[in-house]
């Protein structure tokens, strides 16, 4: 295959306007590069436009809906039907600036993973991996003609240096490497969090995660759903849809990796050792267990609390809470034990808690030790993040 060829593989829904623009700035770099749309349920005249666009290089998967598959399926459809060895994840709100394709092939290979560098419309707050530059909130404010004589004639780097380490849309690497780690979790369907997760897995994975300073995107900003008109969204206002799922999905985050998403200043991921944590209760509540449960692999309290916890919440998560939220028992095998009593457990215990990974790897023994209400016992210190890189583990 020819190595100077990516496939765009753009996931887009209710986005026209977006779109259309993402598409045309793509045409306009000097390689011919191929360009996947997934169309996921679109009712905005997505699929009308597609097919009158008369691009016969044009990739094209429709949903036909009426069900959104979301960001995580639709990605990794896109990427499993792409015809290049390399791939870039590309967001409908997007517009690559020119020479983006160049600047990022220069610094791609096997093992590595190249972002392109932000520049958006103060929607969001600023952040030293980004840009704030408005160039238009709406598509219908954007001039493409001004944006790009900004990035060829007027654009400074941020930075002194023109890569460092981060990872976030649109980042672009060899298929095969994508596929090597099984694609996205389907714990994090439809959407948020999932590309945390990915991320996360990408650095265990031993993958490079390179920022490039001279490829550049223009980014409208979460208009996929969080800002989404079709929604419920609208620019700087969030969906309830989006407010549901990354809510969601932050818990499933926190259960699979045992922390909230950690990066630092430049989005490059912060790993903390996963370990076996069972938490027990006595005297629980129903909202003692919502507020834990995902903090660990396994939770025990009393029985009768169980039913009514796991009909709430298991439509939340794929992972099996019949398996995971049980009674006492005296057989307990994980490798930490926490215990409580909640009548007088508090703030301060669950902030704990919640960095117990830190606490865990800075006590480097096993041992029963107290800490405020909290009776935590380490019976070894072996970590298992190594086995959530694969999709499925």
């Amino acid at each position: 295959m020819d190595s100077t060829k990516i496939t765009f593989v753009i996931p887009s829904r209710n986005n026209l306007e977006f779109l259309q623009l993402a598409y045309q700035s793509i045409r306009n770099l000097e390689t011919k590069h191929e360009i996947l749309v997934l169309n996921d349920a679109s009712t905005d005249g997505t699929q009308e436009w597609i097919d009158n666009l008369g691009d016969d290089d044009l990739i094209v998967h429709h949903n036909p809906g009426p069900k959104r598959i979301g960001i995580v399926g639709m990605f990794d459809k896109g990427i499993e039907i792409a015809r290049t060895d390399i791939i870039m994840a590309f967001h409908s709100d997007m517009v690559a600036a020119p020479d983006l394709d160049k600047h990022i092939l220069k610094h791609l290979k096997k093992g590595t993973v190249v972002s392109a560098t932000r520049v958006e419309p103060p929607l969001h707050p600023d952040g030293p991996e980004k840009m704030l530059v408005n160039f238009g909130i709406e598509v219908e404010d954007f001039d493409i003609d001004k944006f790009n004589n900004w990035v060829n004639n007027e654009y400074k780097p941020k930075h002194d240096t023109l890569v460092t380490e981060g990872i976030f849309a649109p980042w672009c690497m060899y298929k095969e490497d994508f596929l090597a780690i099984g694609g996205h979790d389907e714990l994090f369907a439809p959407q948020s969090k999932e590309d945390s997760d990915l991320f996360n897995r990408f650095v265990l994975n031993g993958y490079k995660v390179l920022q490039t300073w001279e490829g550049l995107v223009y980014h409208f900003t979460s208009r996929g759903s969080r800002f989404n008109k079709h929604a419920g969204g609208a620019a700087g206002k969030n969906s309830e849809e989006w407010l549901y799922t990354t809510t969601k999905n932050m818990r499933n985050f926190i259960r699979k990796w045992g922390t909230v998403v950690q990066h630092d200043s430049l989005m490059k991921p912060i790993i903390t050792p996963k370990y076996n944590i069972g938490i027990i209760v006595r005297n629980c509540r129903n909202e003692v267990i919502q507020a834990l449960e995902p903090w660990c692999s396994m939770f025990y309290t009393d029985p009768s609390l169980i039913k009514e916890y796991v009909n709430f919440e298991q439509s939340n998560t794929t992972i099996d809470l019949n398996k995971k939220v049980l009674g006492y028992k005296k057989d307990i095998n994980n490798e930490v034990i926490v215990e409580f009593d909640a009548n007088i457990f508090n703030q301060q215990d669950f902030n704990y808690i919640r960095q117990l990974p830190e606490i865990i790897q800075d006590s480097g023994e096993v041992g029963s030790f107290g800490l405020g209400n909290l009776k935590i016992t380490i019976n070894a210190l072996d970590t298992f993040e190594q086995n959530l890189i694969k999709n499925g583990n």
